[in-house]
């Protein structure tokens, strides 16, 4: 078996599509991160799949150092396409054999999956109101942004607001949904101080991204200031940058994102190397279907994964939603704050093509948004 092209489908909201073709009539799906770069990620996965045109995809080890050992390598942009491309990789040799992924990677380690749901937007509000609905629906947790836009050193007003939020969602469903806390690197190692050692009476399950990943030595004194587990990983790229998280000792939880750290097998090697050191998994999926599918094939086979998240609902999908392009669309059905084990080969993912194409002629110009701090200094987003 050869491969013989691949496509690429910008789509809204905000997904970028990739389809590896073969000679045997095989094709699979994956998934690379716009990150307001659309046209520069669709671009290199076209010039950087020119290297596994004619390849065998199931050599997918092989494949995956040719496309990675450049000379300049790693970044968002490269990993990315290198992750998006592996994904297919595995969805072809899956369907080739008849297989889940998860059967190559060690086999079924779990019944069901946890997932969690995003209240609150980007400029956090109504989130008791949102819990409530989410713990009818039977999520066992959630996970909000914990700030707007925070300064070096800022008021604590805003720290109080932050504080309120959480408050308000345990007045309303007491212990019965976990909270996760996301400072979503908005916030500088001062304020992460107050704020982790304030937040600590709410018992949140975890504050991910308390400082930017380039901070992460601000970890060790972040969590001097609180017991409350803390997360990181999702915009570090294979197990080179994680290996320094590990060593540092100061993280509880690893997220690797699969769309962006170098696919399901890095995955999968990373959330063993957190196993040795005794850490958590919960990886970030805040995108499509095709991501969040070849992530539920790691969290299959990897026993310290111990929730996930997933995008349905989430603020950022705008016009289109993550069962819009799925034919199987069952394989997003969440019971009890839990998601089945998925039963097809490959993902398990029957993606709606014609839906795909279509929608990816409207084009997509997504950007995140650029936030100000009162003195007109750039803040992060």
């Amino acid at each position: 078996m050869k491969i013989t092209s691949i496509d690429v489908y910008k789509v809204k909201p905000r997904w970028l599509f990739v389809k590896i073709n073969t000679d045997e009539g095989i094709s699979g799906w994956g998934e690379l991160v716009s990150g307001t770069r659309t046209e520069t990620v669709a671009a290199g996965c076209k010039e950087m799949g020119q290297y596994i045109i004619g390849k065998d995809p199931r050599q997918i080890e092989d494949l995956w150092q040719l496309l990675y050992r450049f000379f300049f390598r790693g970044g968002p942009i490269d990993m990315t396409i290198v992750s998006g491309i592996e994904m297919a990789l595995w969805d072809i040799k899956g369907k080739y054999y008849n297989l889940p992924v998860y059967e190559f990677l060690g086999g079924k380690a779990r019944d069901k999956i946890m997932v969690y749901s995003w209240i609150g937007g980007d400029r956090p509000s109504d989130v008791a109101k949102e819990a409530l609905i989410r713990k009818e629906k039977g999520f066992k947790a959630v996970k909000m942004n914990a700030t707007e836009e925070l300064h070096y050193i800022d008021s604590y007003k805003k720290v109080e607001a932050v504080l309120e939020r959480v408050d308000s969602i345990r007045k309303a469903v007491g212990n019965d949904l976990e909270i996760g806390v996301d400072f979503h690197g908005r916030v500088h190692k001062a304020m992460a101080k107050v704020l982790a050692a304030e937040l600590e009476t709410y018992r949140p399950m975890f504050l991910e991204e308390p400082v930017l990943p380039e901070n992460n030595e601000a970890l060790a004194e972040i969590s001097a200031h609180t017991s409350i587990p803390i997360a990181t990983g999702e915009r570090l790229y294979t197990r080179w940058a994680f290996k320094d998280v590990f060593k540092n000792g100061y993280v509880d939880i690893v997220q690797p994102d699969l769309a962006l750290t170098g696919g399901i097998l890095e995955a999968k090697k990373i959330a063993a190397m957190a196993e040795a050191f005794d850490v958590a998994v919960a990886p970030h999926a805040p995108y499509g279907p095709v991501a969040l599918a070849s992530t539920l094939q790691l969290d299959v086979c990897t026993p310290n994964v111990f929730i996930q998240e997933q995008s349905l609902g989430i603020h950022y999908n705008r016009g289109f939603d993550l069962l819009d392009f799925v034919k199987n669309k069952e394989i997003f059905t969440y019971e009890n704050g839990y998601v089945s084990i998925p039963k097809g080969p490959g993902l398990g993912l029957e993606m709606d093509e014609e839906k795909v194409k279509q929608v990816s002629l409207e084009g997509l110009n997504w950007q995140n948004p650029k936030w100000r701090n009162d003195d007109g200094t750039i803040a992060e987003w």
